[in-house]
């Protein structure tokens, strides 16, 4: 059932994009979801949402679309569109029951289909650099956004104190910190290793302990949490405990992205002095 529901809504979202692609299906859509459970990134850094739900919801998404012929960065585009309009949602309608339901199915809808457009660029081989840079520049815009359209929710809908609504600013700082720092030095250890002809890390599973740690943090999470968005006061007290956690993980793991990129520049060593010889 659920299988036929995301053929559906691909199918109804997705024919006009696939007809102008110029790709169709290569493979079963059982045949396509095989492979790309033996083609999933390292569980380790991953948060539970996103590991136990996202990547799942994702894999069918990346399956389904597969088979209209659909590329990545058609998904892409998909995945935008669910994450913008629930955002929209939230933005200009009232802040109750029905929309915070309505907010938290794009934004989650959104996230798997995020996690889609990887998975479907594997499953045909590899993606472009235009894909990714596609891809980070659509969640670079969300992870901030977000935030700044709860600050006008707030400022509509809630009877707050002005100092409440330094919340979601601060959040949405600490989001793009903490986003972009990641990426970076993902993006600065694959240049590294790359010049330094060394090949990728190997995949590693992640410590249960440690993925649980990461629970608050996580923007599956965050987009769960706007089912509450009826009860202001019990959303504001989820999404400032969200908050806190997030500004308190990201100065943790500055100190260990610093570790990593001195180590990074240690690879560079050899390079240097074999390039003077």
């Amino acid at each position: 059932m659920v299988d036929a529901f995301v053929v559906g809504f691909l199918r109804l979202h997705g024919t006009a994009l696939s007809a102008s692609a110029g790709v169709g299906p290569a493979r079963g859509f059982g045949r396509s979801l095989s492979q790309l459970r033996d083609a999933q990134k390292s569980s380790k850094g991953a948060p539970p949402y996103s590991l136990f739900i996202n990547r799942p919801l994702g894999r069918i998404l990346a399956a389904a679309a597969h088979q209209l012929g659909m590329t990545p960065n058609q998904v892409t585009y998909v995945s935008a569109a669910c994450t913008f309009g629930g955002l929209l949602v939230l933005g200009l309608g009232p802040a109750g029951w029905w929309s915070g339901l309505a907010v938290a199915a794009l934004l989650v809808l959104g996230y798997a289909f995020d996690s889609a457009d990887g998975q479907l660029a594997r499953l045909r081989g590899g993606g472009s650099l235009l894909g990714e840079w596609l891809d980070h520049m659509i969640d670079s815009a969300k992870v901030v956004s977000l935030h700044l359209v709860v600050l006008v929710a707030f400022y509509r809908h809630f009877d707050l104190a002005t100092g409440w609504l330094l919340v979601p600013l601060a959040f949405s700082v600490v989001s793009g910190v903490h986003f972009f720092g990641m990426i970076l030095v993902e993006l600065l250890g694959r240049a590294r290793r790359a010049a330094a002809g060394l090949p990728a890390p190997p995949k590693e599973s992640a410590e249960l302990s440690k993925t649980l740690l990461k629970l608050p943090t996580d923007y599956g999470v965050l987009c769960l949490v706007f089912v509450l968005l009826g009860a202001h006061t019990l959303f504001l007290g989820v999404y400032t405990f969200l908050a806190v956690a997030t500004a308190g993980y990201t100065l943790l793991v500055v100190r260990k992205w610093r570790r990593d990129v001195v180590a990074l520049d240690e690879l560079a060593v050899p390079v240097a002095v074999a390039a003077t010889r």
